[in-house]
């Protein structure tokens, strides 16, 4: 897989801009509560590529980060409300069509959640 930095885009080669692209699906698919993880997982497992899994990762990372940060009481809702504006931002570049590396924990959702293929 391509070498990530903080902030990193890069683009995924994809189908064309006419009809039902699925690559892209299951990427904004994932990002959608722990549910829509599952549901993405399943999809990637039929239609692998590199742009889905680099946002099962990325989606996977954010949803443990936001649900091991709500154990903290102040801190960590402030910080889940960062968290949140991080998922916004990776859905918007999963729609269109693009890597976007969470900053601060990307790089290691990359690297440590290799068990997603």
């Amino acid at each position: 897989m391509a070498s990530f930095e903080y902030l990193a885009m890069a683009s995924f080669d994809l189908p064309s801009k006419s009809g039902f692209d699925m690559t892209k699906f299951v990427a904004i698919m994932s990002y959608f509560t722990v549910i829509g993880w599952c549901i993405a997982i399943l999809l990637h497992s039929y239609n692998r590529s590199s742009f889905s899994t680099f946002h099962l990762k990325q989606s996977l990372g954010l949803i443990l980060t936001f649900t091991l940060l709500s154990f903290i009481p102040l801190i960590g809702w402030a910080i889940g409300i960062v968290v949140f504006l991080f998922w916004l931002v990776a859905i918007y570049y999963a729609a269109v069509g693009k890597a976007y590396l969470v900053p601060f924990l990307g790089q290691y959702f990359q690297t440590h959640l290799d068990f997603i293929q």
